[in-house]
């Protein structure tokens, strides 16, 4: 292409003025299209990367790139921070509403499969549940009447005042028995005569035998916690002697943990010999002769939470019975989360053991002679027991559970 000065073009050459004039407006359209094209937008209008719309993060325009700010407010950390009882509450909160779901699946698959339901529960459905501190189930038999009425007059409130202790405190003592091989023959017909008299009686279905303790055992918490709410379910032999006060104080200070079991702890041996007391026939479950057992309470008395009596409730067709009822117990809760607490209070030699600790401000709630399993020739001593070791009445009417 030629430049020539002038207007005029010629020999198709382009005059310099209109060279000029097309440069400049190509340049102007550049302009134009890079403006429309390429406009950056407001600081205002970027979009936040994770676009969730968290108050905390802000963007600043003026960075390169997004910027968090983080906003703290210590309060509602502090205010997150729970102390060690309000987990405890929190956990205790949660057992009970499993338990409370658990004991009306039981209730419902009584009904259905036409099992008889108590009057007395009945009667606590229909006009709603009271709360107890405790249900004392006194394990006894046919034969002992005479231990009973030992423990009628010594430990065990009577009449109104057994009233007035489960209305004020929560408190229900019962005589635990089931009835005999033969329904309604004379030992069974005594009984009935005796709970006339006396109204103290859980009468359980189970057949009474001293081999079968396991089997009653596992009835006696199906049974109690199908008829009374409450925090703990003890059971105790008929030849102990118990200060229901302090027993009560003991049980209260775990009254916010869950899955809770408690006794004087022990591991004694596996006895693998027939004809001794105590033999084992499934000694050979345990290991190599001479092993002991895992540990578990000592029979003679101890409780478990709510949570763990509706457990067995609800399993109690299919947990295995060990001769002795103390293992069978502890074995129920081997694999669950069970907290073993072990207070020797509740394990005294009867005086001067249980007396000097009673001198000592250190009242026993449960006293018995280990040689005997329960109080030696109880029916006699266990006045002995109750006049030497016993809290005294004014304990149990201020006691503060």
């Amino acid at each position: 292409m030629s430049w020539r000065k002038g207007g005029g073009g010629g020999d198709g050459g382009v005059s310099r003025r209109w060279a000029v004039l097309l440069c400049l407006g190509s340049f102007c359209l550049g302009l134009l299209f890079t403006n429309r094209m390429w406009t950056l937008p407001e600081a205002n209008e970027i979009a936040r990367p994770n676009g969730n719309g968290d108050e905390g993060n802000t963007l600043v325009a003026a960075e390169c790139g997004p910027k968090k700010v983080q906003h703290h407010d210590y309060k509602d950390i502090l205010r997150v921070q729970d102390t060690h009882h309000g987990v405890q509450t929190l956990d205790k909160t949660i057992a009970s509403l499993e338990t409370e779901l658990s004991a009306a699946r039981s209730l419902q698959e009584s009904l259905l499969n036409g099992s008889p339901v108590a009057e007395e529960f009945k009667l606590s459905e229909s006009i709603g549940r009271r709360k107890y501190l405790m249900v004392i189930g006194v394990n006894t038999a046919f034969s002992s009447r005479k231990r009973r009425d030992s423990i009628r007059y010594t430990w065990m409130p009577q009449g109104e005042k057994r009233k007035k202790l489960e209305e004020e405190k929560g408190i229900i003592i019962r005589f635990v028995i089931g009835h005999s091989a033969i329904s309604g023959g004379i030992v069974d017909r005594a009984i009935e005569a005796e709970d006339r008299k006396h109204g103290d009686f859980m009468r359980i279905d189970h057949v009474e035998g001293y081999l079968a303790l396991s089997g009653k055992t596992k009835t006696y918490f199906a049974t109690a916690v199908s008829l009374w709410d409450a925090d703990f379910y003890v059971k105790v032999d008929d030849d102990v002697h118990v200060n229901i006060a302090t027993l009560g104080q003991i049980l209260s200070n775990h009254a916010l943990k869950p899955r809770v079991y408690i006794g004087c702890m022990k591991s004694g041996p596996v006895l693998t010999e027939k004809g001794v007391r105590y033999y084992e026939p499934e000694h050979w479950k345990f290991g190599e002769p001479g092993n002991k057992y895992f540990r578990h309470a000592t029979g003679q008395l101890y409780a478990i939470s709510k949570d763990l009596a509706t457990y067995i409730s609800i399993n109690r067709h299919v947990l295995h019975k060990y001769i002795n009822e103390d293992v069978s117990l502890g074995s129920w809760f081997i694999g669950l989360d069970v907290e073993h607490i072990d207070d020797r209070r509740l394990c005294c030699g009867t005086p001067p053991d249980c007396e000097w600790k009673a001198q000592a401000g250190n009242t026993c709630a449960a006293s018995f002679d280990w040689r005997c399993s329960g109080i030696c020739n109880s029916e006699g001593r266990i006045w002995e027991v109750h006049n030497k070791c016993a809290e005294g009445e004014k304990a149990l009417w201020n006691a503060t559970f």
